[in-house]
C-alpha cells in the first residue's frame, strides 16, 4: 500500500490502527515481541481474565498480526508479521520527535481524559 492508496481508501489503514489502539492489545503485542506465549502466559503477565485476553488475541489474529501454533492442547501465539515491529519502532520515534504531544490531543489524549 502506498500513501496515495491509503489516502484514497483509508479503510484498511484505519482498521490496522484501530487494532493497535487498545492498550490491552498493545500489551499483548509487547509480550509477543519477546517470543511465543500461550494465552495462559499472557493472562499471568497482564493480570486480566482469560476471556478478555483470548478475545484480544482473537482480534489480533483476525487482523493477521498474530498467529497461533498448536502444540497438543495448547496454542502458542507469536507475531505473524515482522513489519509490525517496524511500525511500533516508527511510532516510538514519532512520539519522541513530537514530545508526546498526542497525549495532549483534545480528542484522543490521555491528559484530557481522551477516548
Amino acid at each position: 500500500m502506498t500513501i496515495d492508496t491509503c489516502l484514497t481508501d483509508a479503510g484498511p489503514a484505519v482498521a490496522l490502527f484501530n487494532s493497535l489502539a487498545d492498550p490491552t492489545r498493545l500489551a499483548i503485542i509487547q509480550h509477543l515481541l519477546q517470543g511465543e506465549h500461550r494465552v495462559t502466559d499472557l493472562v499471568e503477565h497482564l493480570g486480566l481474565a482469560q476471556s478478555t485476553v483470548s478475545a484480544h488475541v482473537a482480534c489480533l489474529r483476525d487482523c493477521g498480526l498474530v498467529e497461533g501454533r498448536p502444540e497438543g492442547r495448547q496454542t502458542y501465539y507469536s507475531l505473524s508479521r515482522p513489519e509490525l515491529i517496524d511500525v511500533l519502532k516508527s511510532a516510538e520515534k514519532l512520539l519522541s520527535a513530537t514530545g508526546y504531544k498526542v497525549a495532549l490531543c483534545e480528542n484522543y489524549g490521555t491528559s484530557k481524559g481522551g477516548k
